[in-house]
């Protein structure tokens, strides 16, 4: 399904992309429109299944154009996006397609392209136009545990052993495991004699869960070992620390897709499920991000996009209280916006934090910056 954007943000851009990602519709975003004339102007010499349309927006606003769409007989569906729940009965005045109030949610996201789906089905069949749609399988384990194709369809576990393995042998990313380490990480716990019985019940059950998605052997066995092949298919993890070592370096240049891979991040490895064998990978690949993202704020600060770089580092800071440099990079983002307040209760909770739970004070850098900050905003 071909969709463009239109928001005067560019940070709503971006957002709207990777939720648009994780959709399970087939997406292509044809384009990306920051104001109103040059998006009429695609709109009257283009062809597009839907538009998502900021209703605030300058000059002209959202509702006007689709207004003046409207006026000139260029029938498209189109998604309102706002902050502003009053404006839902105007925006079914233009014979709005849908209204979603942000922040998006992606259930609700889910939905609304589902239906958009559907009603373009009915349409192309009446014409005679329906394609056969291209299926693509994505494996998910940053933030969960999940398998999905862009025909909608999504794993239906059937234990949580299953998941289990599935994540296991994912994050072996294809290569060979032998039983009895399966058999050591998975069912330690039970005698030897248990555990091979629940082991071959397990990969019965995974083979079971891969099968809708015309994957069942990806899951190669022999005797002895197990892999589940990553052919045909994508997977988040990969494409996330593909994209960190591409980008060693971030700047003006790569800005962009930088922030998109910082969103690929959507939680820390398997999320909440917390498998001891996986424990030495979760904080690899937490390090990762971290590291990652700073350099993502830096280039931020450097292109003065402060906000945006403040909200990256809470969002570190949050993850990890006593993460020192990203603590020092929001003390520098805070005077550069200058935000005295704020920037005196980071501190204070960076402080507290501290003293609460390792009983030490902040590091001589940390108290030097904060102090050389003040001195310069108060001149």
């Amino acid at each position: 399904m071909k969709v463009i954007l239109i928001d005067d943000e560019k940070a709503m851009h971006l957002i709207m992309k990777r939720m648009l990602a994780k959709t399970s519709v087939e997406i292509e975003i044809a384009g990306s429109f920051t104001e109103t004339e040059t998006a009429f102007s695609y709109l009257m010499n283009h062809d597009v299944d839907l538009v998502f349309l900021d209703i605030s927006m300058p000059r002209e606003t959202g509702l006007e154009l689709a207004e003046r769409l409207r006026e000139v007989g260029r029938e498209i569906k189109i998604v309102f996006l706002t902050s502003h729940k009053e404006y839902a009965l105007p925006a079914f005045d233009v014979y709005a397609f849908d209204y979603i109030v942000k922040p998006v949610v992606l259930e609700r996201l889910e939905k609304t392209l589902q239906r958009a789906f559907a009603e373009l089905r009915k349409e192309h069949l009446r014409q005679g136009e329906l394609a056969a749609p291209l299926n693509e399988t994505r494996f998910n384990c940053l933030g969960v545990i999940d398998i999905q194709s862009t025909q909608g369809i999504r794993a239906k576990w059937k234990s949580s052993k299953s998941a289990e393995l599935f994540g296991y042998l994912l994050m072996h990313k294809g290569r060979l495991i032998s039983r009895a380490r399966l058999i050591e990480e998975l069912f330690g716990d039970m005698p030897q004699k248990n555990a091979e019985v629940y082991l071959n019940t397990t990969v019965y059950q995974l083979r079971k869960v891969l099968d809708p998605f015309g994957l069942r052997e990806n899951l190669h066995s022999d005797s002895n070992h197990y892999a589940l092949s990553l052919s045909e298919v994508s997977v988040d993890l990969v494409s996330f620390e593909e994209g960190c070592r591409k980008m060693s370096v971030v700047d003006e240049t790569n800005l962009e897709e930088a922030i998109a891979l910082e969103q690929l991040y959507a939680g820390d490895l398997f999320g909440d499920h917390a498998f001891a064998w996986a424990w030495n990978e979760i904080e690899r690949l937490s390090l990762l991000y971290t590291s990652f993202t700073q350099r993502l704020c830096m280039a931020l600060l450097n292109k003065s996009e402060t906000n945006a770089a403040i909200r990256l580092l809470m969002k570190l800071v949050s993850r990890n209280e006593l993460d020192e440099q990203s603590f020092l990079l929001l003390m520098k983002a805070l005077a550069l916006q200058e935000n005295k307040e704020a920037l005196t209760r980071q501190y204070k909770q960076y402080e507290d934090t501290l003293h609460r739970e390792i009983g030490i004070k902040p590091s001589r850098e940390v108290a030097d910056l904060y102090f050389s900050l003040l001195s310069e905003l108060d001149k």
